[in-house]
């Protein structure tokens, strides 16, 4: 692990994290559930550009995404 993984993984798992908390108070799945999937991601991506890659998508999905 490199710094850059662990500064992808803390400001993804960070985004994720809120995005959780918000879909859980407000019963919404799918802030819940790209809440779960930017909280985990980050264990399972062991390349830096595909962790900040994945890690837009999924946050940009969260305010783009209808739901």
């Amino acid at each position: 692990m490199n710094s850059a993984q662990i500064i992808g993984g803390l400001i993804f798992g960070s985004i994720g994290t809120a995005a959780f908390i918000y879909g859980w108070k407000q019963k919404s799945l799918k802030p819940l559930v790209i809440g779960l999937l930017l909280g985990g991601y980050p264990y399972f991506v062991s390349n830096s550009i595909a962790l900040y890659a994945i890690g837009i998508v999924l946050t940009l999905a969260l305010f783009l995404l209808p739901g």
